[in-house]
Formats: structure tokens, C-alpha cells, sequence
């Protein structure tokens, strides 16, 4: 149960930097609901990180975390932001990918 906490956690991190990328080509009342978006998402990612990591090692559940969020994050960029999708940066986060899957099958 605790890493469905953990996935769910990594998400909510994947919703905050969407809202913050949201907000940034906003003005006036659309930036306060995005940024209230992103503190929401925040808090609740943070709550949930620290949940996990009541029976899980924190030395798995944080790198997990942050892959969970960073690999959503490149992804959303590239789909919704319309980043580019060079090949070295696709190519490091399969690495992160890998090593996100390697430190779930070793704990």
C-alpha cells in the first residue's frame, strides 16, 4: 500500500510543476488559482512522501519520489509544453527509469 502512497506522491509532484508551467503565461486572478493549484499539489505530495516513508526506507522513497516527478515532468514537457525530445534527453531518462525500477526490485 505504502508505494501506491509513494506513486501517488510522485504524481502530485508531476501536478505541481504543471501548474506552475500553468501559471507562468498567466496574469492576475488565473496565476492565483494556478499557484493555489500548485501549493495544493505541494502539500499533498509532501504528506504523502512522509506517509510512505513510515515503513519504506527513506534512501528508496525519496530518490522514487523525485524519479516519479522528474520522469512526469520531461514527459508532460514534451506533451503538453511542447519541449523538445532530443535524443540525450530522452536517453537519460530511460537511465533515471532504470534506476527508479532498480531500487524498487532491491528494496
Amino acid at each position: 500500500m505504502n508505494w501506491i502512497i509513494l506513486i501517488i506522491a510522485g504524481l502530485c509532484e508531476v501536478g505541481f510543476t504543471f501548474c506552475l508551467g500553468r501559471a507562468k503565461g498567466c496574469e492576475g486572478t488565473a496565476w492565483w488559482a494556478w499557484m493555489g493549484g500548485f501549493a495544493a499539489f505541494t502539500c499533498l505530495s509532501m504528506y504523502l512522501l512522509a506517509k510512505a516513508t513510515q515503513t519504506l526506507p527513506l534512501g528508496t522513497a525519496y530518490p522514487v519520489w523525485t524519479g516519479i516527478g522528474a520522469v512526469g515532468t520531461v514527459v508532460m514537457g514534451i506533451a503538453v509544453f511542447h519541449e523538445p525530445a532530443t535524443f540525450w534527453r530522452l536517453f537519460f531518462i530511460t537511465t533515471l527509469i532504470a534506476s527508479v525500477i532498480g531500487l524498487k526490485l532491491l528494496s
